[in-house]
Order: C-alpha cells, then structure tokens, then sequence
C-alpha cells in the first residue's frame, strides 16, 4: 500500500539517509526506498533518524497493513457472494421474493422522487399441476426454468424479475405508466403461449394468468403485490371460469 497517495502529501526529492539504505550490501529491498521515504514524510522521522532498525519497523508495520487490506478485500468478496445466494432463488437464477420486494421497494421510491410511475407484474402459471402429474417434478421444474428464461430474454436490463413462491413470476417494468405496462405485461405473455416447453419429445404449450398494477408515491411494496396479484386471479377466473381455477 502507497501511503503516498494520502490527500495533502506532498513528495520531495530523497534524502541523504534514504539514498544509502539502496547501496550494495543493503538489508532493504530494491524498490522500497521510495516507499519508505514517502512514509517517513508522513510520520515526521528526521533523516538522520532512518537507521536500518527503523526502516525495517516501517517495512514490517507497511507489510502487515497490506496483509489486513488483502483480507479486507477476501471478507468484502466473500459478504457479496453470501448476500447474492441469498438474493437468489433456490430453484431459478432469477431473484427471490425477498429480493424481489426489496427491488419493488426501491422502484417505489424512485416513483416517489421523480415522478414517473413503473409497473409490476404478477405471473401465474397455468396448468403446472397437470405438468407435474404427467411428466414428474423434474419436469416441473424445466417449464419454471422455461418461463423464466424466456422473461429474462424477454425484458430491458432495467426491469426486474423475480420468483414469488410455486409457479408465481414478479416482473417490475421500469418506468413504464399503466398503458405501457399493460401492453407489454401482455406481450409477455403471448410471447410464453407461444413458446411450448419440450419434454419427452412432446412439445407440452405453456400458459399464464397474469395482473398488472401500476405503482405511484406512496404505496407499500405488499400492497402492490396484493393489487397486482387481485389482477391476476381475475385474468384466470375469466380464462378458465369461476369454478375452475387452479
């Protein structure tokens, strides 16, 4: 670590005492003078006073310094990889609900500050149970990949997607007000209908109910989703008939 780069530190040429640490027979390593200089000029040593004895302590004392930053750095790295576990769904490579709300959270905020409404989407997949009796879990599981990635190739890096729990998708559309959100939240789900996830050499189609709510200043992230969620079961019940929905 180059203290030098410290604010307010102001390099002068090398003194007399730093020259002879880089004279043949030196104990002090090639390329740390400089250093060690720019260390004295901040500890106040006077050059007469940088013996052999001294410029070891500061090499020491600079070299545990760097120890410390290196494991600083190892522990940040390691924090961001548990958080980004953490954040991710135990079953997709898409967000999970706590994360998804806490994205949901601060979209709302920005709402708030500048004005501009976003959109939340809420997903149900259609059917899923007829999935998993026919074809196995395992199959289950590769039409929720399916969607999601089909979402994920779908959307701006803007927007945000996310697993609610079972088959439920979130989606933030950024900056998008009610009929934009509306339009695309649609789009979306033609573009799935249109694609049929493959299993056992069957082309097996996929379907989903979905809600919109357009969030504003002032609302709650679990209000949102409530809203948006009230949507969707009313796109199912119309797709499938009161009495059918599942």
């Amino acid at each position: 670590m180059k203290v030098s780069s410290t604010p307010g530190v102001v390099r002068t040429a090398p003194t007399k005492a730093v020259k002879r640490t880089e004279k043949a027979g030196s104990s002090t390593e090639p390329g740390t003078a400089r250093r060690i200089e720019d260390t004295v000029q901040i500890l106040g040593i006077p050059p007469e006073e940088m013996t052999e004895r001294v410029q070891h302590a500061i090499m020491s004392l600079m070299q545990e310094v760097d120890s410390l930053r290196r494991e600083l750095d190892q522990t940040n790295r390691r924090l961001r990889e548990m958080e980004d576990v953490a954040d991710t769904d135990a079953l997709l490579p898409i967000p999970n609900r706590r994360a998804f709300v806490r994205e949901l959270s601060r979209m709302i905020s920005f709402a708030e500050r500048y004005g501009t409404p976003s959109t939340l989407m809420f997903i149900d997949l259609n059917d899923m149970k007829e999935i998993n009796d026919k074809y196995g879990h395992d199959a289950g599981d590769k039409a929720l990949f399916h969607v999601a990635r089909l979402l994920v190739e779908n959307v701006r890096t803007t927007d945000v997607i996310g697993r609610l729990g079972g088959d439920e998708f979130g989606v933030i559309l950024a900056q998008a007000d009610e009929s934009i959100g509306a339009e695309k939240a649609k789009s979306l789900a033609d573009m799935i209908s249109k694609n049929s996830l493959t299993l056992n050499d069957e082309e097996v189609p996929m379907s989903l109910a979905f809600g919109t709510y357009t969030f504003r200043s002032g609302d709650k992230p679990d209000d949102a989703l409530d809203k948006a969620d009230k949507a969707m079961y009313e796109n199912k019940r119309d797709m499938k008939g009161e009495d059918n929905i599942r």
